[in-house]
């Protein structure tokens, strides 16, 4: 995650000069060879040389999403970041069912054949993927992307920062939820590996439905996105409240919560991602992006540290760590968007 902080913001910077599809190749075929890396390491240093190597190249995600940035225009673009998403959440189902049957033979199978799949992904975008920038209208690099104040400038842009900072806290809850729960449900409620790996099965299907077909009818439902997204981060935000009491210590409601849990917070990601394209300027868009996704990797640091150090003590208190931080969230995003409003009403004035 350290190593995708400071090497996500210079890809999507890249992409914006050289393309995405380049930058997408490269991001896909590193991925193939850390994990083949690891998959034939003999050492511990091998193992982190590995996770390292993937970080540096691990820019497949923030590409992909100034992919589409370039192509879908508008509201449609938090549908298609949902599609994204639930694409995502599909191989989330499926890859670690695949590697626990591949485990039985062999412990470093699941590499080689997780290493074979990337190396597939890169030869069919070798071979379909199109570029989507205009080389007329790329953007010739003049900044060091990961240069500290490059960051903040770009954090403090006018109706690009305050969506950057709450995607920032809400990955932050999102991850020290992560750490929680898989304690919570090993230590507190003495689950069954089986079980354990069904109740993420029912995550991972209730995230690929919220986020292919769920956002999609939310944006219908809801006229305004950014009321949309409050709803979901105080929704969000009382429901990891709940899993604090007693009450919730029991298998049936534990279940019951984790479901609304995912059916509310899942679509924050695409729409939080869909709105802040829609801020960032053109040739800025795998920057932003990149910025944003180096937040992410940081969060990944953050909250798992937080959440497991509380956890040693009170398994419980993670889930409120997160519940607050959701609120935060939702703080932050109410009042960057009046803020916002007030700007654009002063700017009409």
């Amino acid at each position: 995650s350290l190593a995708q902080f400071i090497a996500t913001p210079l890809i999507g910077k890249l992409s914006d000069k050289y393309g995405r599809r380049p930058l997408l190749l490269y991001s896909l075929l590193g991925t193939s060879i850390s994990l083949a890396l690891f998959a034939s390491a003999q050492t511990v240093f091998m193992l982190f040389l590995a996770r390292i190597l993937d970080g540096i190249t691990g820019g497949n995600v923030s590409v992909a999403q100034a992919v589409i940035s370039d192509t879908v225009q508008g509201k449609d673009r938090a549908k298609a970041f949902g599609m994204l998403g639930a694409s995502f959440g599909f191989g989330f189902l499926l890859g670690p069912a695949l590697g626990g049957i591949l485990s039985q033979h062999s412990i470093s199978l699941p590499f080689w054949v997780a290493a074979f799949l990337a190396l597939v992904g890169t030869i069919i975008g070798y071979f379909i993927l199109p570029e989507t920038i205009d080389p007329a209208h790329r953007h010739k690099v003049k900044s060091n992307p990961i240069d500290p104040k490059v960051l903040l400038a770009i954090a403090k842009k006018s109706g690009v920062g305050y969506l950057l900072l709450a995607g920032f806290i809400i990955s932050l809850a999102t991850n020290a939820f992560i750490i929680t729960f898989q304690s919570f449900t090993n230590v507190t409620l003495d689950m069954s590996p089986r079980d354990i790996g069904l109740l993420f099965t029912l995550v991972g299907l209730l995230s690929i439905i919220m986020q292919a077909v769920g956002v999609s009818w939310l944006l219908k439902q809801f006229k305004s996105r950014s009321k949309l997204i409050f709803a979901a981060e105080i929704l969000s935000g009382l429901i990891l409240a709940l899993m604090v009491f007693p009450f919730a210590h029991s298998f049936g409601m534990f279940v019951f919560l984790i479901s609304l849990f995912q059916i509310t917070s899942a679509p924050l990601g695409p729409l939080l991602v869909g709105m802040l394209t829609e801020k960032a300027e053109g040739h800025e868009q795998g920057e932003v992006l990149g910025v944003n996704q180096s937040f992410a990797s940081v969060a990944q640091i953050i909250g798992p540290l937080a959440a497991g150090g509380v956890a040693a003590f009170h398994i419980e208190a993670g889930f409120a760590i997160a519940a607050v931080l959701m609120f935060v969230g939702f703080y932050v995003s109410w009042s960057g968007y009046r803020q916002s409003k007030t700007a654009v009403a002063k700017q009409l004035v």
